[in-house]
């Protein structure tokens, strides 16, 4: 038995972690071994482990030594001895970086731990702390645990080292930081210089989190200062995901910066209305002359559709295959057209709407009725690289060049051989687009130029808008503004069109998705000086789903 020390022989300056009525004083360190314990209730254990015990002790962990151990640990801890309180676990390499970045990096000071009630070998215990970074500071408090075992090589009683003995939050890897939040947060503005918030807007969340990515360091803000998690590359949740970053204090909320859009008020109201009652709809408005996006949303708040999502067009993309089919010779409005009710091409028979004909039709009763074999039939006259040149060299498309202000997906038309390149003609095999590209689409065929759409005017941080390399010969143009403002009078578009006065175009879509009942239902169409697209999903044809939204807000707009 190793010898008791007198209390009085000299008064230790630390704050000590009592433990059931406990008091323990370890002296943690290289080299050091021996414990004393003094105060104890009758009947605890008494014994030493001397430094270089040859015999380890085994067994059970006695109420004594688990006091020990917890109140070694957590007086050190407490008192800011990182290197001790590593020293009381059965880990200390791993201990010690951890418990040093709880002082160095999340800058936590004037701990103080109080226990719990020991069950076992398990002692819960509350930590109560200050957070300071610079002249801000803010109390934190929280609960944790720890478990003491037995020391492999000798028998002491040692903490079982775990990050979530520091705080629960903890895993692996992880390191606590105070310090600035990352980006600094933006006060989005529309047009006007109004506030866009999601209170007004809910489908805008996507949409400010990107304005907030993108120009959160350059719009004049500042940062809030935050302690959180920084998660280790380990670190995962129970059913394996990756875990992000969590704040867990937030000292100050910092200063947003100002961020201006081209976002209509009145527009931005009148395209959230009109998304929310409908299931999965996404609608996007343009100004066809500046390439301005004037409406944004979505039904659903939590991803950005019309912005980024990657579907098939179903037939609006006939505008972009009608433009080349002109181009090329291939069509011309009032000439004759085959519109068969089936169409084999590339070993797939493909077929119309409910297995329609045209006898004796020209191209624009086959493109205002949206026949697919009056595209298809002319598959086997184009080289497997047109559609994609077409859509890249006129519309901008699926280059991967658009600098919009927010993340977007820009369009996707790969070059493909046989039956699917029959098939991207009509807006199905490996065509992607979204309600963001087919206003586009729309606005080209209205201004006669490829202008990129923007979010945030490009004066704003200097970069460069995408450009096509060429534009549509003046009898392409005339033609295809003349096919989408037949198509809005007389063809599909009709109903959903009517009551939408001025020079206005439009073309409907409906894409099939394996798996899915009806169709994605698309429309796109201009007015004036606006261009708009949207898609229902899963809803049934364009006409009758995406067509009331778009024609809705060219009103408005007009």
């Amino acid at each position: 038995m190793g010898r008791r020390r007198r209390v009085a022989e000299r008064r230790s300056t630390r704050r000590p972690v009592v433990v059931g009525g406990v008091i323990a004083v370890a002296a943690v360190g290289a080299g050091i071994g021996a414990w004393a314990l003094f105060g104890g209730t009758e009947g605890e254990a008494t014994a030493t482990v001397a430094a270089g015990e040859k015999t380890a002790r085994t067994g059970p962990l006695s109420a004594a030594e688990v006091t020990r151990a917890a109140e070694a640990f957590l007086t050190a801890w407490q008192n800011g001895d990182a290197a001790g309180a590593a020293a009381a676990t059965d880990d200390p390499a791993a201990a010690k970086p951890l418990l040093t970045g709880y002082t160095e990096d999340a800058h936590i000071e004037d701990v103080a731990i109080a226990p719990g009630t020991r069950v076992g070998d398990r002692l819960p215990f509350s930590v109560k702390a200050t957070v300071t970074h610079d002249d801000v500071s803010k109390p934190l408090a929280y609960d944790s645990a720890l478990t003491v075992v037995r020391d492999t090589s000798d028998g002491r009683p040692l903490v079982d080292w775990a990050p979530s003995v520091v705080h629960p939050e903890l895993k692996d890897g992880d390191r606590l930081v105070t310090g600035e939040a990352g980006t600094p947060p933006v006060t989005a503005l529309d047009r006007d210089g109004g506030k866009l918030t999601t209170d007004a807007y809910p489908s805008l969340a996507p949409v400010l989190d990107g304005l907030r990515e993108k120009y959160g360091k350059t719009a004049g803000g500042t940062a809030g200062v935050e302690l959180r998690v920084v998660r280790g590359k380990a670190a995962k949740d129970d059913q394996g995901a990756e875990l992000s970053d969590k704040t867990l204090l937030e000292l100050s909320e910092g200063t947003p910066g100002e961020v201006r859009t081209t976002l209509s008020p009145s527009l931005q109201k009148a395209a959230e209305q009109q998304v929310a009652a409908k299931e999965r709809a996404s609608v996007v408005v343009l100004r066809p002359s500046t390439g301005e996006i004037l409406a944004v949303a979505n039904s659903s708040t939590g991803f950005n559709t019309a912005f980024q999502g990657s579907l098939a067009p179903g037939s609006t993309m006939k505008v972009i295959s009608a433009s080349l089919l002109l181009e090329k010779g291939l069509a011309a409005n009032d000439k004759p057209h085959p519109c068969p009710k089936y169409f084999s091409y590339g070993g797939w028979k493909f077929q119309n709407d409910d297995k329609f004909k045209i006898e004796d039709g020209t191209f624009k009763a086959s493109f205002a009725r949206s026949c697919n074999t009056a595209f298809i039939s002319q598959a086997p006259e184009l080289e497997d690289d047109d559609l994609t040149k077409q859509a890249q060299q006129v519309f901008g498309l699926g280059m991967d060049n658009w600098a919009v202000g927010v993340p977007t997906f820009d369009g996707a038309v790969p070059v493909t051989s046989d039956a699917p390149m029959g098939a991207s003609l009509i807006g199905q095999g490996l065509v992607r687009m979204n309600p963001l590209n087919m206003a586009s689409v729309s606005a080209t065929v209205q201004s006669g130029v490829f202008r990129q759409p923007y979010l945030v005017a490009p004066s704003v941080d200097d970069r460069k808008l995408a450009t096509a390399s060429r534009t549509m010969s003046a009898s392409t143009l005339a033609q295809l503004r003349e096919l989408m403002s037949y198509t809005a009078a007389y063809g599909t578009a009709a109903e959903a069109m009517a009551g939408v006065s001025g020079s206005v175009g439009a073309k409907t879509g409906s894409a099939e998705v394996d798996n899915q009942k009806k169709p994605n239902g698309w429309f796109t169409a201009y007015r004036g000086d606006l261009a708009a697209a949207g898609v229902v999903q899963a809803a049934g044809h364009g006409g009758e789903t995406a067509g009331p939204i778009v024609a809705a807000l060219l009103k408005q707009g007009g």
